[in-house]
C-alpha cells in the first residue's frame, strides 16, 4: 500500500468521497447530514489517497486548515473490504505528518454518534473528546474529537548527559 497527495479533483479520490457519501446516508437516513459546510477544492488544505498493490484506490482523508493553527480532518473514508488492513492507519499518519511539518498546534474532526467504528478508530489513535465546536456545536448527532500535534525541532539537541 502506498499514500500519496493528490488534487481535490483528482479521480480515485472523487470515487471514494461519493462512496463515503453513500455509506453516510445509509446509516443517517439523509444525504445530507453534514452539519456544516462541505469540504470543496477550495477549502482543503491537503487531501491524500491510499492505493493498494494493484494501485487502486481504497482509502481517503484530507485536511481543512482552521484558524488557531489547527487543521480538521475531512472525508478520513476507506471502502469496506479494505478496513482492517492498516489503510486508515496509514493515511492518518500521512495527515499527521503534514500538520506537524506545517507547524500546526493539534487536528480536530467530527464524527457521528452512528459511526461506532470511527470512534472506536480515533480514540484507538489517540483522539480525546472534546465540546462540540463551530458548526458542530449544537449537532445532535456529532462528536468531535482532538490530537495534539507537536512539532519536530530538527536543530533542537537531545541530551541523555547524566542520565543512567
Amino acid at each position: 500500500m502506498i499514500v500519496r497527495r493528490v488534487p481535490w479533483s483528482d479521480a480515485g479520490a472523487t470515487t471514494l468521497r461519493e462512496a463515503q457519501r453513500v455509506e453516510i446516508e445509509a446509516r443517517y437516513g439523509t444525504p445530507d447530514s453534514e452539519p456544516g459546510p462541505a469540504p470543496s477544492a477550495d477549502d482543503i488544505t491537503a487531501f491524500f489517497v491510499a492505493y493498494d498493490d494493484r494501485n487502486a484506490p481504497v482509502g481517503c482523508g484530507g485536511l481543512r486548515e482552521l484558524p488557531g493553527n489547527e487543521a480538521e480532518v475531512k472525508r478520513m473514508f476507506v471502502l469496506p473490504e479494505h478496513r482492517g488492513t492498516g489503510v486508515s492507519r496509514a493515511i492518518l499518519f500521512e495527515l499527521e505528518l503534514f500538520g506537524r511539518e506545517r507547524g500546526w498546534s493539534r487536528l480536530v474532526l467530527e464524527t457521528g454518534d452512528r459511526q461506532p467504528d470511527a470512534v472506536r478508530f480515533y480514540e484507538r489513535e489517540g483522539f480525546t473528546r472534546i465540546p462540540n465546536f463551530a458548526y458542530y456545536a449544537d449537532s445532535a448527532h456529532s462528536l468531535c474529537y482532538e490530537k495534539p500535534l507537536f512539532a519536530v525541532d530538527p536543530a533542537a539537541e537531545i541530551s541523555c548527559e547524566g542520565r543512567q
